[in-house]
């Protein structure tokens, strides 16, 4: 077998099955993004209330806080390949749905959050699906942390990419082709898996009830402090500081005075330092200390939020935008692969619904809570305060995030 350099970005495409995932996810991502993307701009449209703004993301984000653990236990039990394929399918019809709203012209806010609620749902039990099989599609288990990085390269490169190309859209066709587009977009993803070639699947035998599989994937937690503390701090980070892009339609038009193209470049450019984050994560080697890289990546996303919300000029807030994107990836990317890394095949699963629980649970509550804020005191001085609280995480975090990487153990205390 041919030597893979392990410095090499692209070395989890020696899987071809990881590569057909990707692809695929590249597609849907992409397509994700616009939908996203229009979604928060028709209700900022309709609304012009920054806090309306908050309960759509809530709206979408809040299920999937109650459901992913339940998803993680799906992901434990059943084939995670008829999984996706399902939530794939559920998805598209979803996003069908949301574009007949628009283009019949019976677009209602109470619809709209209806839709997203069920997108939630779906997407509960479609993450820890999805990252759990990252795991059966790559031939090498030391190329586990670059596939990871790569597959959330597809949201970044998305995040880069789809709201730009969906406020040209928006501007040229209306929300509803958005919607459509991401419509077709799952095919791709439907067509990847068709494609791969899995070994047959043999379904596990378990006595166990739904909530012994729940009590276990909590204690796992609890006596791992390595994945523990991650959950927590991402928690934090999720609830105080990601929320910041509740506000970015606010700082598109009333800060930058522009329109749905602006909100659109503002994104694209939170997308390239996201971009920047996972090419250099990717190329990191194995072995390389991730937690000491998320406490600087933190550091970073502070610095970006504190500029971003002070400089009146676009060209010079877009550099920082860049900086915020980049520090925001890191927080799930490096979450991720030291979660799936570090846990055991029987509980990863549950470890990741956990994650995601801990991700999905403070997202929609900081969204509502930011958005609530910065009615007050303006997005401006909330997008402020989040910067410093920022760096405030980092600190309380400091001791655990730059302890020698040799000192690390994973396994569950007694």
């Amino acid at each position: 077998m041919k030597q893979i350099s392990e410095y090499n970005i692209f070395r989890a495409f020696a899987s071809r099955n990881f590569m057909l995932y990707f692809f695929g996810r590249a597609v849907s991502q992409f397509g994700t993004w616009m939908q996203r993307t229009a979604v928060v701009w028709v209700v900022y449209a309709m609304t012009h209330s920054a806090f309306l703004l908050g309960v759509t993301i809530f709206a979408e984000q809040f299920p999937s806080f109650l459901f992913s653990i339940l998803g993680g236990v799906v992901a434990d039990r059943f084939n995670r390949y008829t999984v996706i394929k399902i939530t794939q399918i559920t998805s598209m019809i979803q996003a069908v749905l949301l574009a007949l709203l628009v283009i019949t012209g019976h677009t209602t806010v109470w619809a709209i959050l209806l839709l997203s609620v069920i997108l939630g749902i779906i997407n509960a039990f479609d993450v820890p699906a999805r990252q759990s099989l990252i795991n059966d599609v790559v031939a090498r288990p030391e190329d586990l942390p670059n596939a990871l990085s790569l597959s959330t390269a597809t949201a970044s490169l998305a995040q880069l990419l789809g709201p730009a190309l969906s406020g040209i859209v928006l501007s040229a066709y209306g929300a509803g082709v958005c919607f459509l587009l991401n419509a077709a977009s799952f095919g791709g993803v439907i067509l990847s898996l068709l494609l791969m070639k899995l070994p047959a699947y043999l379904p596990k035998k378990t006595d166990k009830k739904v909530m012994t599989d729940f009590a276990e994937g909590f204690a796992y937690i609890k006596n791992t402090p390595e994945i523990g503390l991650i959950a927590v701090m991402l928690a934090l980070v999720s609830l105080l500081v990601l929320p910041y892009n509740t506000l970015l339609p606010v700082f598109a038009k009333v800060v930058f005075k522009g329109d749905a193209s602006t909100f659109g470049y503002i994104n694209s450019f939170v997308g390239i330092g996201a971009v920047m984050g996972t090419i250099f994560l990717a190329s990191r080697k194995s072995g390389a200390n991730l937690k000491r890289i998320l406490f600087f990546s933190t550091v970073l996303l502070g610095i970006g939020l504190i500029s971003f919300s002070q400089i009146r000029n676009f060209p010079a807030a877009m550099f920082f935008a860049a900086i915020a994107g980049y520090g925001s990836i890191a927080q799930f990317t490096i979450s991720n692969i030291l979660v799936q890394s570090g846990a055991t095949p029987a509980m990863r699963g549950r470890a990741l619904g956990i994650l995601l629980m801990a991700t999905f649970g403070m997202l929609p509550v900081g969204s509502l809570l930011i958005g609530a804020i910065s009615e007050h005191i303006g997005a401006q001085t909330t997008v402020l305060a989040q910067g410093i609280l920022t760096l405030v995480i980092a600190l309380l975090f400091v001791k655990f995030l730059t302890r020698p990487a040799n000192k690390l153990n994973m396994q569950p205390t007694q």
